[in-house]
């Protein structure tokens, strides 16, 4: 039955940034799905309010405090996975940040390295790390949360826009070396979502910026963080079997219109 395909039984999933926004939503959709969860990110509270609710839903899940720009983090994060599970099954790089708004000409030298270090070499170090451990097992699936703005850059985030253009080059390179052990590599894309990152847009009914979004957007609206977690879920499971190196956009049809 091709709804089987989507399940994720017995399967151990690690999310990164999954206190919450699309993390928090994808490592419940997995849940839901009946994987066991590893979450990750910096504050271990946050994680653990999370954990108890995917508890509620009879899955395992372990918080781990994480800052996932930092390799022996990372190295503490795989570790501490395998000790509770044994495998991991599913990744998925999602933690982000962009703590400058502003054009790259004005950007400062901090906020680049800080944006690179954490949305491209983070991802760099934890998909080595757990696709050595996915080649011993035989399979896996990697899923990077990339962005449209990796090949729609807006204004005033350029150096993020950089960052996840790397992150979707380095996931098409990943599939095509990983493929021959049966690891797949994906991106998910979303447009503009309703996360923290974007808070000042999406809070103000006046905001220019979010009036531009919606009205150039087929929807009409910004995406909910639970609006990613079908198509996480799809990349995540048997049902994208013979998918990878590909990028699945999740923008409500996001387009220019020509006048």
């Amino acid at each position: 039955m091709i709804l089987d395909k989507f399940r994720l039984d017995n399967k151990v999933a690690l999310i990164t940034g999954g206190s919450r926004g699309i993390g928090k939503a994808i490592a419940f959709s997995f849940a839901e799905a009946g994987a066991n969860i590893v979450i990750a990110s910096r504050k271990l509270p946050e994680l653990e309010e999370v954990a108890k609710e995917i508890s509620s839903l009879g899955r395992r899940c372990l918080p781990v405090a994480t800052h996932a720009a930092k390799n022996e983090d990372l190295d503490n994060l795989v570790n501490k996975a395998m000790t509770e599970f044994g495998r991991i099954d599913i990744l998925v790089n999602n933690a982000a940040t962009n703590p400058q708004f502003g054009e790259v000409i004005d950007a400062e030298q901090w906020s680049w390295d800080a944006i690179m270090s954490l949305n491209l070499k983070g991802y760099f170090l934890l998909s080595q790390k757990v696709a050595r451990i996915m080649i011993k097992q035989g399979n896996g699936s990697i899923i990077y949360v990339g962005s449209t703005n990796a090949f729609k850059p807006n204004r005033g985030v350029g150096v993020y826009s950089v960052s996840k253009a790397g992150v979707h080059s380095l996931a098409q390179v990943l599939a095509f070396e990983l493929g021959k052990y049966n690891i797949r590599v994906n991106i998910l894309a979303p447009g503009a979502t309703k996360t923290r990152m974007i808070k000042a847009v999406w809070e103000d009914e006046n905001s220019r910026i979010g009036k531009s979004i919606t009205e150039h957007t087929a929807l009409g609206r910004l995406a909910e963080p639970e609006d990613m977690k079908g198509a996480a879920l799809f990349l995540a499971s048997e049902a994208s079997s013979f998918v990878s190196g590909q990028t699945i956009v999740v923008d409500g049809g996001s387009v220019t219109y020509i006048y």
